[in-house]
């Protein structure tokens, strides 16, 4: 090969190299994304008892006070922080669309496994007499696959009693005419 030869490829790959960074340095003039100021979510994910008793996860993760004292300390500002996460699989808005879960408006008060357009699972709609109270709600947030085994629901829950009781203040705002805290 003559060195002509060699200058026309060695050119051809610096061209290349040329153009390929050329493009991604204009791209991110054209798509210019910030990046937020908290990376993602937090998911905590419950860690499996040695055992793999259920009922001793559950026991664990009781709240230590009464939720009716739980909720009347809650923010339900924070409380719409926590549900961002729930906001990948659930849309809260009035007449909102289900999502891979079901609306969450007015959920509390509302029947289990009763909101129109959303299959539930054999284990949810078995509890379609029961309502959707503050109780239920925070047994079901704290480990979904617990407190009703063969639900659709794979959040491994929310373990933290301030939290739960903030995200419970947040579901609460999602009415027209919102339920009651229980008393403390």
């Amino acid at each position: 090969m003559d060195s002509f030869e060699f200058n026309k490829i060695a050119g051809a790959v610096l061209g290349t190299a040329l153009l390929v960074f050329g493009l991604n340095e204009l791209s991110k003039i054209i798509y210019h994304a910030p990046k937020p100021e908290k990376q993602g979510f937090a998911v905590e994910v419950a860690e499996a008892a040695a055992t793999g008793d259920a009922a001793a996860d559950t026991a664990a993760a009781a709240p230590t006070e009464s939720l009716g004292t739980m909720l009347a300390s809650a923010d339900a500002t924070k409380g719409q922080a926590v549900f961002k996460a729930c906001a990948a699989c659930h849309d809260g808005s009035k007449g909102g669309p289900n999502k891979v879960g079901p609306n969450l408006w007015g959920i509390v008060g509302r029947m289990h496994g009763s909101h129109e357009g959303f299959a539930y699972s054999d284990a949810m709609a078995a509890l379609k007499d029961k309502p959707w109270d503050y109780e239920a709600l925070n047994t079901f947030i704290t480990s979904p696959k617990t407190a009703i085994p063969g639900t659709k629901m794979g959040y491994g829950g929310l373990k933290k009693d301030a939290d739960r009781a903030n995200l419970l203040a947040y579901l609460a705002t999602l009415s027209d005419s919102p339920v009651p805290f229980p008393a403390p």
